[in-house]
């Protein structure tokens, strides 16, 4: 990896801190501003790692309070990619969205879903009733439904591949299997400690340094000289594991099935991928280590929470598919926490930008991430 002169002599304008989607999504933005652009990831491979382990959904913006980044760069993003992915021939289907009610006392939380995500901007909501879902979906049983025909899937590793080719194609360089072990600000913006895919040690400067290192943007944070703990962003791994059915069982949907949202994710729902492959989950589960192993007692659980939606799953085998991990700032039984993506002069730390907390709908609103990044790219 050798340094390439941008605004000034002492390297990279711009180092990006990750290659998952948020990062190379930052990594498009600005070096189509013409910036010289570094993109350090210690995979061997782009979007390895939270990116690579979700539901591929395309939210609309419900859940998230008003006002919160969640909901605005939610919203904002989602027109953000789906104009992005047409454009580069990223393949998307706005298959819409089902958040199902089975109790009464779940309506009531139907009605407030509405109330907010309409307050958020997120097009075309509409309440159904139980007959309607099933004339829409007749797998499903429900008293209600919150409908969200904006709600769609997105080939995640499609659309990281083309904000690689796009930021590329205007200079930017990828640099794989580089860990960044230092941070240390100088005069003209950071001065970076890498190793390298062999063990070797190189310092490359910046005038701005974006962190977007996911699971990990927490330590890089704190390299930066960041407290993490006193700003309250030291992040909280939870795990969500995912079922698929096993051959010789199937379930007929159209659209993807949510129940009401629970209080650490989304509950375990229903999504279908580009293939039509239903899969189930995830559910959330803090951990203090990084494991993507499925546990494959849990699939008698997994069967009885979406069986309450899916009353045709209760004798269908699931089997294990993957694991995420997810970066939460909220722990256990913690209220709601927004996104972090602030530039931290005010912290102590001019010329970096942390990008803390990006879970769901992260992938939703990369580009508006990085468009919130870019104005500080550009000041």
């Amino acid at each position: 990896m050798a340094n390439r002169a941008g605004g000034s002599d002492s390297g990279f304008e711009v180092v990006v801190i990750g290659a998952g989607v948020i990062g190379l999504a930052i990594a498009a933005v600005l070096s189509d501003e013409g910036r010289s652009v570094l993109i350090l990831e210690q995979a061997p491979a782009i979007a390895r790692g939270i990116t690579s382990r979700n539901s591929e959904v395309v939210h609309a913006g419900i859940y998230y309070p008003p006002k919160s980044l969640k909901a605005e760069l939610c919203v904002r993003g989602r027109e953000r990619l789906y104009a992005w992915c047409a454009d580069h021939r990223v393949e998307t289907r706005r298959l819409g969205k089902l958040i199902v009610a089975t109790r009464p006392e779940e309506e009531t939380i139907l009605e407030d879903l509405l109330v907010r995500g309409r307050a958020n901007g997120a097009p075309g909501l509409e309440v159904l009733d139980g007959a309607t879902v099933a004339r829409l979906e007749p797998a499903v049983v429900a008293r209600a439904a919150l409908a969200s025909p904006e709600t769609g899937i997105v080939d995640a590793h499609g659309f990281s591949s083309s904000l690689l080719a796009a930021a590329e194609s205007k200079g930017a360089i990828l640099a794989l299997e580089n860990t960044v072990e230092s941070l240390d600000a100088r005069p003209f913006g950071w001065r970076i400690g890498v190793r390298g895919p062999t063990g070797e040690r190189e310092r490359v400067d910046a005038g701005l340094v974006i962190d977007a290192a996911g699971l990990e943007s927490d330590r890089v944070a704190a390299l930066a000289g960041l407290d993490v703990d006193g700003l309250g962003w030291r992040q909280h791994p939870c795990k969500g594991d995912y079922f698929t059915l096993a051959p010789g069982h199937s379930v007929a949907l159209e659209r993807l099935i949510y129940p009401v949202p629970q209080r650490a994710g989304l509950g375990i729902h229903a999504t279908l991928d580009l293939g039509g492959r239903v899969r189930f989950g995830p559910d959330a589960v803090y951990v203090d280590r990084v494991d993507f192993e499925v546990d494959p007692g849990k699939a008698s659980a997994f069967r009885q929470a979406v069986s309450r939606y899916l009353p045709g799953l209760a004798a269908a085998e699931l089997v294990p598919d993957q694991a995420g991990i997810r970066p939460k700032l909220a722990g256990p039984g913690e209220a709601f926490r927004d996104f972090v993506v602030e530039e931290t002069s005010a912290e102590g730390a001019p010329g970096f930008v942390a990008c803390i907390g990006i879970e769901s709908p992260g992938l939703t609103a990369a580009l508006a991430i990085a468009d919130r990044v870019a104005a500080w790219g550009s000041a």
